[in-house]
């Protein structure tokens, strides 16, 4: 993309297009009350961090997005199943803030998240309507946060309208690999790939 701005700005409208198909699926079993909080905080934060974007040198963030990534996927190789969060409003208003800069500066809100939904939820139908609405609006949130900065462009829509035809290619693709192999071995495959990534954006 010509700009981080922008790259993050198609990112999320992927993203969003994602989360709508799996809401539409599984809306009625959505618990409102267990995304206020959070969903709030989220919004107040990514807010400013989207604005902050501008502000900030590309190389930079890159920089803080690859160390981002790294530790985000050492969390979910070696300790995701060690922690444990209580739901109590401090804590969604903490995780919400948090998740709002990484959304707003990195596209990628979904780790603080995760592990409110994972201590809130009943099911894993409902633990999964509840991240993926919440994905949902914060990149309906985001998106328009980011019109507004300049950064949806004519190229983001250009690339959003050829990257969809991708997304539902690799949803394909990835129905099938997921077949064939063990979910641990998939989901470690996909942190390694995120820490790859994350080494190649520090050091680029």
């Amino acid at each position: 993309m010509p700009s981080y701005g922008e790259a993050t700005t198609l990112s999320g409208l992927l993203a969003m297009v994602q989360s709508l198909v799996i809401v539409y699926k599984w809306r009625h079993i959505i618990v409102w009350k267990k995304l206020h909080i959070i969903l709030t905080a989220f919004i107040i934060t990514s807010y400013f961090s989207v604005k902050c974007i501008s502000t900030l040198d590309e190389k930079t963030l890159k920089h803080i997005l690859g160390i981002t990534l790294i530790l985000v996927s050492l969390y979910f190789l070696f300790f995701k199943e060690r922690i444990s969060i209580s739901p109590h409003a401090t804590n969604q208003l903490g995780l919400g803030s948090l998740s709002g800069v990484m959304g707003g500066l990195f596209a990628m809100q979904g780790p603080p998240a995760v592990l409110y939904f994972l201590s809130v939820a009943d099911k894993k139908e409902e633990y999964l309507v509840l991240t993926q609405m919440y994905f949902l609006i914060g990149n309906v949130v985001m998106s328009a946060f980011r019109m507004g900065e300049g950064y949806m462009t004519k190229a983001v829509l250009w690339a959003w309208c050829v990257a969809l035809v991708g997304v539902f290619i690799g949803q394909i693709i990835g129905r099938m690999v997921f077949n064939k192999m063990s979910v641990t071995v998939l989901r470690k495959t996909s942190y390694a790939y995120m820490a790859v990534s994350g080494c190649i954006a520090l050091l680029s």
